[in-house]
């Protein structure tokens, strides 16, 4: 090894760490046949959005896990790196409340939120919500609000990438047959953009023995007004066709999702 070469792969690996902890946990869409993740991040700031509206709720934290004790599945295709296999979710969730309407009724409302967003609008399998009450206000003034879920976690990482770099599709720096495919994703209606969360790229083709054949990843961005996990659907089912049309073989794919207007 040359003088020099360890430090730099440390700080790469250590930027990776950082970056992995701001997105959070990546979490199962969907079922196990569905071969899509969402990052915690992307799924705190669209339930962050609806509670945003509910009258004297004022979220303070919210983290979303793996229900304890509940049922694991094996994913149909291979997950990123350090996802949670498809299961049972829950939702924690601390927040402050105005003194001046009976707080069951308000937090019964927001569980139902959390519940209906995470399930509905996200695809999350959700099955509980953990809500811890942290302050109670005598008004309901939404200028003196703390932070919230919503922004808790910092920007988007990917965020500031999409303004200071070409265009991540074949026309820019992925060309052959990996831009091809990021070609194809990024045409998929309600995909906003690919996103270079996890790695240098957001399209990644990786040959494996076990099971055999050709395995792709995508991570992406939906567009407002989509459903992420019927966009996740269309995208694994366009990027599969192609590469299977270019080469012999099983082809699978999976979708991170790392950002969502849901």
């Amino acid at each position: 090894m040359e003088e020099g070469e360890r430090p730099v792969k440390t700080e790469a690996w250590m930027e990776a760490v950082r970056r992995q902890l701001g997105l959070g946990r990546l979490l199962p869409l969907g079922g196990p046949d569905d071969g899509t993740w969402i990052t915690e991040q992307a799924a705190v700031r669209a339930l962050g959005r609806t509670a945003a509206e509910i009258p004297g709720v004022w979220l303070e934290s919210l983290r979303i896990g793996p229900a304890s004790l509940g049922p694991v599945s094996e994913p149909s295709v291979r997950p990123p790196a350090s996802a949670l296999p498809p299961g049972p979710l829950r939702i924690e969730a601390a927040f402050t409340a105005f003194m001046g309407q009976p707080l069951p009724r308000t937090a019964e409302q927001l569980r139902s939120t959390l519940l209906n967003v995470a399930a509905e609008r996200l695809g999350l399998a959700t099955v509980a919500v953990d809500l811890r009450v942290t302050d109670l206000h005598e008004g309901p003034e939404r200028d003196v609000r703390p932070q919230t879920a919503e922004n808790a976690m910092g920007p988007p990482p990917e965020a500031a990438a999409a303004r200071s770099s070409l265009p991540t599709t074949g026309t820019g720096p992925m060309r052959g047959p990996i831009g091809k495919l990021a070609d194809v994703a990024a045409a998929v209606p309600g995909v906003a953009r690919l996103t270079p969360v996890l790695g240098s790229r957001p399209v990644k083709v990786e040959q494996h023995d076990h099971p055999p054949g050709r395995h792709i990843e995508v991570q992406l961005a939906v567009a407002p007004g989509y459903q992420p996990l019927e966009v996740a659907r269309a995208v694994r089912a366009a990027v599969a066709d192609a590469a299977t049309s270019d080469t012999s073989g099983p082809v699978t794919a999976a979708v991170l999702i790392t950002e969502t207007a849901a």
